[in-house]
């Protein structure tokens, strides 16, 4: 099973665009903490 390519834009974007990191350092993150990056940047967007 593979990760859908337009989640994977979405994550990578979201990452790039609160932490400002550049491409290559998000996309070398494995899945499951890139995705963790993404959820506790959420819970800090909802406070």
């Amino acid at each position: 099973m593979t990760y859908a390519t337009d989640r994977i834009y979405e994550e990578v974007a979201y990452l790039a665009y609160h932490f400002h990191w550049p491409l290559d350092q998000i996309l070398d993150l494995e899945h499951p903490e890139r995705l963790r990056y993404v959820h506790h940047i959420a819970r800090l967007s909802e406070r």
